[in-house]
């Protein structure tokens, strides 16, 4: 008789995901919650149609074997990449205040006819980027180590 693997067979690898449609994005949103980072870290290349941010993650997938092992909570950076991206607009985010650091809530798609639609970015405090894609393909790919997230513990949103 054979077992399933579980989630905690699986290596520590750095996260290299892709995202095609709404389902995928929502494993990808679900990742990037609670990812920090600068505005100087938000990049839109017009020629190539792409839009990326150098995030800060928390590691969400990490945090039940450190709970189990008592070992703090980790962060590790992350590129996150949006293609096909049409138009960039955004809403509560102040570009000339370089030491802004911004808050990532959620990734959402808002389907449009025949696979465009916008990619809105939510960041805490009312801010928003949206992105006008010609089709949903979005990138999450760990960059480098996971370190200790600094301030020792999990993110927590009031209820």
């Amino acid at each position: 008789m054979t077992q399933d693997a579980a989630f905690e067979d699986g290596g520590e690898k750095p996260l290299n995901l892709g995202a095609l449609d709404a389902d995928d994005l929502g494993v990808i949103s679900a990742l990037v919650q609670d990812a920090v980072f600068p505005v100087t870290e938000m990049t839109w290349n017009a020629k190539q149609r792409r839009f990326a941010l150098l995030l800060n993650r928390f590691r969400w997938e990490d945090l039940p074997k450190a709970e189990r092992r008592g070992r703090k909570p980790e962060r590790v950076q992350s590129v996150l990449v949006m293609e096909n991206v049409m138009r960039v607009a955004s809403s509560g985010v102040d570009r000339a205040d370089k030491d802004i650091i911004l808050s990532l809530l959620a990734l959402e798609f808002e389907a449009g006819e025949d696979g465009t639609g916008a990619l809105i970015v939510t960041l805490a405090g009312d801010g928003a980027i949206r992105l006008d894609v010609e089709a949903l393909e979005v990138t999450l790919k760990d960059v480098t180590r996971p370190y200790l997230a600094p301030s020792g513990q999990a993110p927590r949103h009031p209820e």
